[in-house]
């Protein structure tokens, strides 16, 4: 994501049976084993690697903002994982602590993105809960939000971006949260507004010809060390991410739908063609030799994205699932001893290196996004052919 702004900051769901979990040891970075080579997925080793990863994240937030775009991938893959879970009481009351933490309320700044991200795991906990009090104070502000005109150019300016989404992260951090606004509250204003704001931005770092998005208007013209153009792993991961999460919660019948799911398609058939022979994208999308070796944040919500089209039914399986299948062995391939997901790049706004010994937030919570898709792979063997599918 982003150094944006130069500032240090730092479903309802069906009941799912609970699994019996072992402790599991260090999975190093490397070729696939035969194991992770197998057609089919293990449902049980699945979770195990989610409790994994989400048990030492819980422990390692002291040092983050709690309502920061960091951690907000975090929550909201909490809230998703949850009911996989031996022990869905114990995460779904980490991430209502948190939400006690903040008081409810977005981030400081009301019209950034990025402040709105934390929003998500609110309305996610309040269709498990339904209490109004959870999301009061975001539909407030997404209400203020709705009186704004927003009609300022794109070019990226970092005092822009605290109005205007001039950057691809950002599609990633709002508009779900305007999308679970109506679904929570059936006022279509919320994603009536997020179409018009999504599709502006769009428009704007869209590049039709690779069926990728520029990280922001600096990049239209800058070439990677082949010549090749700059298009960040972990941006397009935001932007396909926060396709998938905004078709789960989109009105059926709402007209750009259909517009949101053409733009899906096309980019995960394009992104799904850079996938390396270990599992990862790296960095540099179109550069791989620039940032070779495992990253984690990017791979992972691409991973979770390309899942949730398989099983939506929007994705051809034959093609995707394997696809997704190798992103997941890659990824549990990054976890080190303890639990920490590793190989996460840091706060950033292009390709950039990752250590197997750094761990983000928003890395481990695009892993718990992406294992429940891989698990519904794993379980559900046929995919929702009337309809896309959501993970509520």
């Amino acid at each position: 994501m982003l150094t944006l702004l130069d500032r240090p900051r730092a479903l309802v769901f069906g009941l799912i049976l609970a699994l019996a979990l072992v402790p599991a040891g260090c999975t190093i970075v490397g070729e696939p084993s035969q194991r992770e080579r197998r057609a089919d997925l293990d449902a049980g080793s699945i979770v195990r690697d989610m409790t994994l990863v989400a048990d030492w994240q819980l422990a390692h937030m002291s040092t983050y903002d709690p309502r920061a775009w960091e951690v907000a991938p975090f929550w909201a893959g909490i809230v998703s994982f949850a009911p996989l879970s031996r022990d869905p009481a114990t995460y779904l009351e980490a991430a209502r602590a948190n939400g006690q933490r903040t008081a409810w309320a977005p981030g400081p700044s009301p019209f950034l993105a990025d402040d709105h991200a934390i929003t998500q795991s609110y309305f996610q906990l309040y269709l498990v809960d339904r209490d109004r009090r959870l999301i009061a104070p975001s539909l407030e502000s997404f209400d203020e939000f709705a009186r704004q005109p927003f009609d300022e150019p794109l070019e990226f300016d970092h005092d822009r971006a605290e109005r205007e989404w001039v950057w691809c992260d950002a599609l990633f951090m709002a508009p779900p949260a305007l999308a679970l606004a109506t679904q929570a509250t059936g006022n279509r204003r919320y994603s009536d507004l997020m179409s018009r704001r999504w599709w502006k931005t769009a428009d704007y770092l869209y590049d039709p010809r690779e069926r990728l998005f520029y990280r922001d208007s600096r990049f239209f013209e800058e070439h990677a060390p082949n010549g090749a153009r700059v298009l960040w792993s972990r941006g397009n991961g935001w932007v396909l991410a926060g396709l998938a999460r905004v078709l789960s919660y989109l009105p059926e019948d709402h007209a750009d739908r259909p517009r949101f799911l053409a733009l899906f398609q096309a980019m995960a058939e394009r992104i799904a063609g850079l996938q390396q022979p270990d599992g990862y994208w790296t960095a540099s999308l179109l550069d791989p030799a620039s940032w070779p070796g495992p990253e984690t944040s990017g791979t992972g919500f691409v991973t979770y994205a390309l899942a949730w089209g398989v099983n939506g039914g929007v994705l051809e399986h034959p093609r995707y699932e394997p696809i997704g299948r190798r992103g997941w062995a890659a990824l549990v391939r990054a976890i080190q001893p303890g639990g920490m997901l590793g190989y996460a790049q840091s706060p950033s706004d292009r390709p950039g290196p990752a250590e197997a010994g750094h761990a983000e937030p928003y890395a481990s919570g695009a892993f718990l996004l992406a294992g429940t898709e891989v698990y519904r792979l794993a379980t559900v063997k046929t995919a929702h052919l009337d309809g896309i599918g959501d993970t509520r």
